[in-house]
């Protein structure tokens, strides 16, 4: 594997996705943002001003979303439309390297597009707080609020990589359904895992589980609850979430490679 063939790809994309002029996205969040602070009655009041930290972080993650959805499943499909994966494949680089590559570049950019976003949530926060709005004192709700969009972003890396590995073996259309519906699944493993305790069907009670076993559990990754209410979870559950969601998403990028050698072009 050579590194600097991943990076030549994943700078690639990173451009291709500039040109695509994903940053707008930045323009809609900072006008929701700025409309929220003003058209909220009172934000010394609590509620209103959890209202504006609930939206800055569920717009964030949403513009996000957009993008990991609709241009990560689209990665691959674009290149074979073109013909160009005909060209790349054939040049001294490996399968791999070009899904990397491609998981990379697109992970970048929504690492710059959340970046600046949270620079433009922050400030808002900073400028609408008030003594007494969080249940604990300075500098946990701020560390709080860094660890929710951390973890936004170790959600949305996973994503990318659901994309890719759908993208692969099926349409961009197909591809978009099949990793909107992991995503909405993926935040009712609770759920399922509950309606599996609660069966009395013992087929129905497996199924259950090898779903629940299967797919991702993303409440793991969604740190939002707590972070509007000022609350930072304990390092060691913080440091357990976030090797899940490294680890699932290193799973589906070895299953989009492993997919993705066996095609023949």
């Amino acid at each position: 594997m050579n590194l600097q063939r991943i990076w030549a790809i994943g700078h690639n994309v990173f451009r291709e996705t500039l040109r695509d002029r994903i940053l707008y996205l930045i323009l809609v969040y900072l006008i929701v943002i700025t409309g929220a602070s003003l058209l909220l009655p009172d934000v010394s009041n609590t509620a209103d001003f959890r209202i504006l930290l609930d939206l800055g972080l569920s717009g964030l993650n949403f513009l996000g979303l957009i993008v990991a959805i609709f241009v990560g499943t689209s990665l691959v499909n674009k290149e074979i439309e073109k013909r160009t994966v005909y060209v790349l494949i054939a040049k001294p680089m490996t399968r791999t390297e070009f899904i990397l590559g491609k998981h990379l570049g697109l992970s970048a950019m929504i690492s710059v597009l959340i970046a600046i976003m949270a620079g433009i949530y922050l400030l808002a926060v900073a400028l609408q707080s008030n003594p007494g709005t969080f249940a604990q004192p300075s500098p946990a709700p701020y560390l709080s609020l860094l660890w929710a969009m951390v973890f936004i972003q170790l959600e949305l890396t996973l994503i990318v990589a659901a994309g890719l590995m759908f993208g692969v073996f099926t349409s961009s259309i197909l591809a978009t359904l099949y990793t909107i519906a992991l995503y909405i699944v993926g935040h009712l493993s609770e759920l399922i895992r509950e309606l599996a305790q609660l069966s009395e069907s013992q087929i129905l009670k497996q199924v259950l589980d090898l779903v629940y076993f299967i797919l991702p559990n993303l409440e793991r990754l969604n740190l939002r609850n707590e972070a509007i209410y000022g609350q930072l979870p304990p390092l060691s559950e913080i440091l357990g979430h976030g090797l899940y969601g490294l680890v699932y998403t290193s799973l589906l990028l070895t299953v989009a490679t492993f997919i993705f050698a066996r095609r023949q072009f």
